[in-house]
């Protein structure tokens, strides 16, 4: 294995095992959405907090809580760290990019901006290797699925 995987390796290791922003917020005023992967058993709950509304809301709170692989609970981990504080167009791209990232979302040409051009990934590079394991990608996804639901609920839509 390569030096580069066995830091990715070592990175999700460590967000699963000391996960960021594990728990649960008060509802309301956080918004509540809940996921599942059938194929692995993963559950997941996000809460958010959205201050604001339209072009200037901000993510100010975030937590995660539920039961799943590794896979599932280092990604939860490293969506709360990346989205916490940030303003929700820039949690939509995050989403975006780490889709991308996974494979299941290409960019559409001639879209602007390229989310893997723009946003950085930091942590949630080292998700990267998940690609080469189909299955595993769900697992992946799942706490930014389930995310984006609740973005689309703190907007009203």
């Amino acid at each position: 294995m390569s030096g580069l995987e066995d830091l990715y390796r070592e990175v999700i290791i460590d967000h699963y095992k000391n996960p960021r922003n594990r728990g649960e917020l008060e509802t309301p005023p956080a918004v509540r959405r809940e996921g599942v992967n059938p194929t692995c058993g993963d559950e997941i709950s996000v809460y958010l907090i959205v201050d604001g509304s339209g072009p200037g809301a901000i993510v100010t709170d975030v937590k995660f809580a539920g039961q799943g692989c590794s896979i599932s609970q280092a990604s939860a981990s490293m969506m709360s760290a990346a989205v916490k504080g940030k303003p929700v167009g820039e949690a939509r791209r995050l989403i975006s990019a780490f889709k991308t990232l996974m494979g299941i979302e290409v960019p559409v040409e001639g879209a602007e901006p390229d989310p893997l051009g723009e946003v950085k990934l930091g942590d949630l590079a080292a998700l990267r290797g998940v690609v080469k394991f189909p299955v595993r990608i769900k697992c992946a996804v799942l706490a930014w699925n389930t995310m984006a639901q609740g973005l689309d609920e703190a907007a009203g839509a």
